[in-house]
């Protein structure tokens, strides 16, 4: 091989080497390159883009916000688990942790009712507000299981649009199959994730839950108190279950919440009741 041969044979490889460098790969493609931490405020802004883009080309102009507990399943579905749990304790009678099982399944059995009650909420607000392609109060949940499934399986039901925003955690979140998938988002950044939540809410219905439902309240009553976002209302789905929960009256009485603060809170006992009251707030321009 001539000295001119191993020249071109170098400058060959080289450019083999260009093309396959990651510097040459256009950024947008990039996927290290975008994942990496100096680029974390472009991945915010594509999180607030992408949902954003989607509801206005899908002509979503108002929604009303479901959470609650992914536990709070239907009562085929916690019956069935409730039977396992109590296959497993008479096998081991003994073992504490299988007897405790057996309590927090009939527990979750108990309010198998609000998985019902979620579906025929969302069923009912979206045959009323979504027709001739208009797109408001559109159901928005989390995207999970349990009670954001059954909200949005009460809107599939009525054959109309609902949202899903999925959140990636460290045991993946699989969106329920009742999301319009058009309307299926997943994100990495909590906050961006309760921004999109509220944007456009007209409603936010909170039905029994955990940690995350109480977090999301919370987040949402910051806001109204503090005048940072449109006037809702919030509903607390089953008065008995969030007043043992949480004692808004002690916090007032104890002086760190104002008296008034206690009127941003409203409770419901059916679908029908929690749609009055969104109905009526609207209706009376967020007074009561």
């Amino acid at each position: 091989m001539t000295s001119d041969d191993m020249k071109h044979h170098e400058l060959a490889a080289n450019l083999q080497r260009i093309l396959q460098s990651p510097t040459y790969r256009l950024a947008e493609e990039d996927v290290a390159f975008l994942q990496r931490p100096e680029m974390r405020p472009v991945r915010v802004q594509l999180e607030l883009l992408k949902p954003e883009m989607s509801f206005c080309e899908q002509q979503i102009r108002s929604t009303v916000v479901v959470f609650g507990g992914t536990q709070l399943v239907s009562r085929a579905d916690a019956e069935q688990r409730l039977e396992s749990a109590r296959r497993k304790l008479a096998s081991h009678p003994q073992d504490t942790r299988l007897g405790r099982a057996v309590a927090r399944a009939e527990r979750v059995l108990a309010k198998a009712n609000y998985y019902d009650e979620a579906l025929a909420f969302a069923r009912l607000v979206s045959s009323v507000c979504q027709r001739k392609g208009e797109c408001d109060y559109v159901v928005v949940t989390g995207g999970g299981p349990g009670i954001m499934e059954a909200a949005n399986r009460g809107a599939y039901e009525a054959g109309a649009k609902s949202v899903g925003l999925n959140i990636t955690l460290p045991e993946e979140q699989r969106p329920n199959p009742y999301i319009t998938p058009e309307l299926c988002f997943q994100f990495h950044y909590f906050a961006l994730r309760k921004m999109h939540f509220l944007l456009r809410a007209k409603a936010l219905v909170v039905f029994p839950g955990g940690f995350g439902t109480v977090d999301e309240l919370f987040d949402a009553l910051t806001l109204r108190q503090t005048g940072l976002m449109q006037a809702i209302p919030i509903i607390l789905y089953g008065r008995d279950y969030w007043q043992r929960v949480l004692d808004f009256q002690f916090l007032a009485d104890e002086g760190v919440i104002a008296d008034e603060h206690l009127a941003l809170i409203d409770y419901a006992e059916s679908p029908s009741e929690a749609w009055d009251i969104i109905q009526q707030f609207h209706a009376t321009g967020g007074t009561k």
